[in-house]
């Protein structure tokens, strides 16, 4: 039985996840960094602890600082929310150590899915269709370009231990893949310690959609939902929505059968998301799994009448798939915005105290912040401050109805990129349904 819970976060998912702790009557208790004393998260949590100095390693990634911090205030379980260690085998395991439970999968789980190669290996071991592509355990260029040419251009460079498109490089020819080759072993490097790469071929008009998925302990699977993720910005999604537009009953039928495949080849417990590629044929390519909550989650609530983290936590209880709670009101379609601190023609992070923060309350919109009128958006961390979310019966609606609540938004103090999100939802090709990964690259 969870009755204390110490969420591993800061700003809106910690935010989120209180929410649900308070629904649940669960104690919450937050961990916050010096720049962070004062910030919404530690305001709404029942107890708050200080973990370290402002900067990451000293406090949100030092996991000695976080379980201290458990183990002094008696929590039962730990939630990670999503970035920072809530994709880390290592952490999950010492929390298990210290007889607290971890809200997220089993560590070998995570670890066999934080490293693109293996996940790879294990996805096409299970039958789930995989981008043609090939594995460099080592750094080698004259292995690099004979793979290259095997796989055909374009293709594409990744970190094998990488994630967020973080040294990701798209190729045109040998030329380019001696370049890239050496560019991303050095993030790679730099940001994962390890050299290993793979190459992958490019997926021509391909589109982002991914699985939502929870397992319990009793091999239970449940594909709850698919949204479509394909608007971003450097390979960092902006807008996301449910159902994906203009896919049809086939596609999705075909993206089902391979989350659940995927899921139970892993014995997957707890939520976790299945990450497709999918090309002008509706062609299915896995291309990652993630072994935590996602950011765009609302979406799926929304559209699934189902509360993800509480389902996360009654799956860390040993509650079965059957036995968890819905809701009755569900939205046909839902779609949200990521609203970022930065400066809409230069994308630079805009950190600063905001002085205005007011924003329309409407029916069928949810707001999932970490900030508020008064606060400080420090330049530490992800700029990230918060997500709209709009839902209701058709596409065009909420469409109409998320451009208008955004305009009339007033936010001062800091720089936004909400005038980026209202010519997306102006945009005619994104309210006919027509994207891909490309569509930022093709309006700008």
């Amino acid at each position: 039985m969870i009755k204390k819970l110490l969420i591993a976060n800061r700003g809106e998912i910690a935010c989120r996840i209180i929410r649900t702790c308070r629904k649940m009557g669960i104690t919450s208790t937050a961990v916050y960094s010096e720049a962070d004393e004062k910030s919404m998260h530690v305001r709404m949590a029942d107890e708050a602890v200080f973990i370290g100095g402002s900067r990451v390693k000293e406090s949100y990634l030092n996991m000695d600082n976080v379980l201290q911090a458990a183990k002094d205030y008696g929590v039962d379980a730990i939630h990670p929310g999503y970035g920072l260690l809530s994709e880390n085998a290592e952490f999950a395991a010492k929390v298990k150590e210290e007889g607290i439970i971890f809200i997220g999968p089993e560590e070998n789980i995570i670890e066999k899915m934080g490293d693109k190669i293996e996940a790879r290996q294990v996805m096409e071991k299970a039958g789930v269709p995989v981008v043609p592509g090939a594995v460099l355990a080592t750094a080698d260029e004259t292995e690099a370009v004979k793979a290259g040419r095997s796989i055909g251009y374009p293709l594409m460079v990744k970190a094998a231990a990488g994630g967020g498109g973080i040294g990701m490089q798209k190729v045109e020819n040998e030329e380019e893949l001696h370049k890239a080759v050496a560019s991303v072993i050095k993030k790679a490097e730099t940001f994962f310690g390890s050299a290993s790469l793979f190459l992958e071929k490019y997926v021509e008009g391909a589109r982002h959609i991914e699985a939502q998925v929870a397992g319990d302990y009793s091999g239970g699977i449940n594909v709850i939902g698919t949204r479509d993720c394909s608007i971003q910005r450097r390979h960092q999604k902006v807008i996301e929505e449910a159902p994906p537009p203009n896919f049809s009953a086939e596609g999705e039928k075909v993206l089902r059968t391979a989350a659940e495949t995927a899921a139970g080849a892993l014995n997957y417990t707890n939520a976790g998301t299945v990450e497709f590629l999918v090309d002008k044929d509706e062609s299915v390519y896995f291309l990652e799994m993630n072994t935590r909550l996602q950011v765009e989650h609302p979406v799926t609530e929304e559209t699934s009448g189902i509360d993800l983290v509480e389902w996360q936590i009654r799956i860390a209880m040993g509650e079965r798939l059957e036995e968890l709670p819905l809701k009755k009101d569900r939205a046909a379609y839902s779609l949200e915005v990521r609203i970022y601190a930065e400066d809409p023609k230069t994308f630079f992070p805009s950190p600063g105290k905001i002085t205005k923060w007011k924003f329309p309350e409407e029916e069928g919109i949810r707001y999932d912040v970490g900030f508020d009128e008064g606060d400080t958006v420090t330049p530490y961390y992800d700029p990230m401050i918060g997500k709209i979310i709009c839902s209701g019966e058709d596409r065009h609606s909420v469409i109409t109805k998320l451009a208008d609540v955004l305009e009339r938004a007033e936010v001062e103090g800091i720089k936004t990129n909400i005038p980026m999100l209202i010519d997306i939802l102006k945009d005619q090709r994104f309210q006919k349904g027509e994207v891909t990964t490309h569509f930022l690259m093709q309006t700008q």
